[in-house]
């Protein structure tokens, strides 16, 4: 909590029941004046640090690489995702942790084409900067629909929230910042309409 210093100044009035109460001696006479000191220690106060997410760019355009006859597949890079936490290990709650996760819109098509559902886009991740305690790691690589559409759960494509990075010890890696990208991949059936799409790739930092 932020300590406020509040310096109060009291005045005095004197209540002078006449003249006649005080001889005229006593009177001080024009311009006499006396100088008091006022004086304040204000202490430093205490910015708590904060754990932060920042994203390197807002946008990026994925390329057709690496297509084949029956699949037709658009690749691309993550833009660097950087984890930065200013706090102290006396700042971290016990027992906390952070993950980064994201997970993808479908892709809408610009001329009424049928979308491309989320699934259809993975990622493997890249720990670029994990520091030097070894206790901030990549999520696993999420593959597509096409690639293994009997698959359960949450590793089939980016249609839930799905891990880029993570720590299990928030306190061990306080006061450090992190960055981690992926290689994005969009794979469609070769009978994909053409023209252009659009996805929104959410990027949200949890703890």
């Amino acid at each position: 909590m932020n300590a406020r210093h509040r310096l109060h100044l009291v005045t005095a009035a004197a209540v002078f029941a006449g003249a006649a109460a005080f001889p005229a001696a006593a009177l001080a006479g024009d311009g006499d004046s006396s100088d008091v000191q006022v004086a304040v220690d204000i202490s430093q106060l205490h910015q708590p640090g904060v754990l932060a997410l920042s994203v390197a760019g807002n946008a990026v355009t994925l390329q057709e690489n690496g297509s084949t006859a029956l699949v037709r597949q658009f690749t691309g890079v993550l833009p660097t995702v950087t984890v930065t936490d200013t706090r102290t290990a006396e700042e971290v709650p016990a027992g906390a942790s952070w993950a980064v996760l994201g997970t993808s819109s479908d892709f809408t098509g610009s001329a009424g084409q049928a979308p491309i559902t989320a699934d259809h886009l993975g990622w493997k991740p890249h720990l670029i900067d994990g520091g030097d305690t070894g206790q901030v790691t990549e999520g696993e690589e999420v593959v597509t629909v096409l690639d293994d559409p009997t698959q359960p759960g949450n590793n089939v494509g980016l249609k839930d929230q799905e891990l880029l990075v993570s720590t299990f010890d928030s306190a061990a890696v306080a006061g450090g910042s992190y960055a981690v990208n992926a290689d994005l991949y969009l794979r469609t059936p070769a009978s994909v309409a053409a023209g252009s799409y659009h996805a929104t790739l959410t990027i949200s930092l949890f703890e």
